[in-house]
């Protein structure tokens, strides 16, 4: 076994790894990105990108198939290549992965090493018993992966994972999809306007990450107009019969089913790739699911010279995210012990639904009652939505009755995605609702249902301000 020395050592080269790589070079630091898998992060190869991809394709399919209320007449029967779908998926799926292929092939040779990694101790790893890295700190970003329950397991090949579906070579007739969350919800919309029939199971009645419960009612009786979705599903039994998956189920109607699908895709969560690292090894503590406790600010996990980003920590699995809490690793890495806080933005997350989901800033579960209203905007008659036959949808935008300042938002609508970017920005930048009103809206936009949901919340501060008043005295009154 050879030993190397160097000031970080990185493991995983995904966008975490690749981002803290860069700051330790940057801060010229000797830096040794370590990967035992495939290069190519998760959003480019299995998430992000090529399910947008597929997205894509669902969208054009159902604009085809519902032109009639513009006055627009498509002649014939709209049909979906399923072959054709996937060919496009697969090819620019590859070439996304291909970018980020050509940025790891420029990193020096004597900056990569291939292997997985194992720690010996605090600053000591081993790599597949070839290679022993002596380093002065560490960066654990080892991203994550899909989570199977076992009871799915006995499915065998039948059982699938989105990072799977983006390898078939044509769409199958009947999924089966197992958790609602983002991903479930994605693919499992994107499959049924593609033609392929489709159910989606759901526990304890959660939807897409919404934890504001009107939202999330709304939200449920759009996509429920759409495709089969249970959020709080009662699945009795699913067994593999031949080449097929068999759900028995009691039904929305209360009934009990029993279908067979081509597939089941089990979107149940994920869970952070630290098997494997040895971490009993080390001085960290770990939290009842095994991952390192750390501070979120400066990604140093304790009080050692460990640190850790991106999914591998299962805080914010978001690629921004993954990418600012590399880059702050790498930092702290680079300067430890003297480590700083670094920034972080204010959260964000989108939903490439139709309509899309959004939260920004604080979600409805982290408000505390008492402090806050809520602005309300529906979209039913919102213009230009109506305009655009997009006219579905609910925004909740809540503020702190204290100091009038917006604290956050969710929603499903029309251009979710570029309204939770203005919200955030208006959570980070620290706005009043007052202040929020004084910028632009122009017309005939979506924006505008906005600033109704801000009028709202700005009506709701005075009355509740109102109410905290003390009473007027006598000698007021006279």
């Amino acid at each position: 076994m050879k030993t190397l020395h160097t000031d970080i050592a990185i493991i995983g080269a995904g966008t975490a790894g690749l981002a803290a790589y860069r700051a330790a070079k940057a801060a010229g630091k000797r830096a040794l990105l370590i990967e035992g898998g495939p290069y190519g992060t998760t959003c480019a190869r299995v998430g992000c990108m090529p399910s947008k991809l597929l997205i894509a394709a669902a969208e054009a399919a159902h604009s085809a198939a519902h032109t009639d209320a513009f006055g627009v007449r498509v002649n014939g029967k709209i049909s979906v290549d399923g072959a054709a779908v996937m060919d496009r998926v697969k090819r620019e799926r590859d070439r996304f992965v291909g970018f980020v292929l050509e940025g790891v092939e420029n990193i020096p040779a004597e900056d990569k090493l291939r292997g997985y990694a194992r720690f010996v101790s605090d600053t000591v790893l081993h790599v597949d018993e070839h290679t022993e890295v002596q380093a002065a700190s560490i960066v654990i970003a080892t991203g994550s992966r899909p989570s199977v329950p076992p009871p799915f397991r006995a499915l065998g090949d039948r059982l699938v994972v989105n990072d799977e579906v983006f390898a078939w070579n044509d769409l199958p007739r009947r999924v089966a999809v197992f958790g609602p969350g983002v991903i479930g919800l994605e693919l499992g919309q994107a499959l049924a306007r593609l033609g392929v029939t489709v159910r989606v199971f759901g526990v304890s009645g959660s939807l897409a990450g919404i934890s504001d419960p009107q939202v999330r009612q709304a939200a449920r009786k759009i996509f429920q107009g759409e495709f089969y979705l249970d959020p709080d599903a009662r699945v009795l039994e699913t067994t593999r019969v031949g080449d097929e998956v068999e759900v028995r189920y009691v039904a929305l109607d209360n009934s009990e089913r029993t279908e067979r699908f081509d597939y089941a895709l089990v979107a149940t969560g994920r869970r952070a790739n630290l098997d494997g690292l040895g971490l009993e090894h080390t001085s960290l503590a770990l939290n009842a699911q095994g991952v390192p406790v750390f501070d979120r600010e400066t990604m140093q996990a304790g009080d050692s010279a460990i640190f850790i980003a991106g999914d591998a920590n299962a805080d914010a699995p978001l690629l921004h995210e993954a990418a600012d809490e590399g880059r702050i690793a790498g930092e702290n890495a680079a300067r430890h012990p003297d480590v700083r806080p670094g920034l972080r933005r204010a959260p964000l997350a989108v939903v490439f639904s139709d309509p899309q989901i959004a939260v920004a800033g604080k979600g409805h579960a982290r408000l505390i009652p008492g402090t806050y209203v809520i602005g309300e905007v529906d979209f039913g008659d919102q213009g230009r939505s109506r305009v655009m036959l997009k006219n579905r949808g609910l925004l909740h935008v809540y503020a702190d009755i204290e100091t009038g300042r917006f604290l956050g938002a969710e929603m499903v609508g029309p251009s979710a995605e570029h309204i939770g970017h203005l919200l955030a920005w208006a959570v980070q930048q620290e706005l009043t609702v007052a202040r929020m009103l004084e910028m632009p809206f122009y017309h005939p936009v979506i924006e505008e249902g906005l600033r109704t949901a801000l009028r709202d919340a700005a009506a709701k501060l005075a009355l509740a301000r109102e109410a905290l008043r003390p009473e007027a005295t006598e000698d007021e009154v006279v």
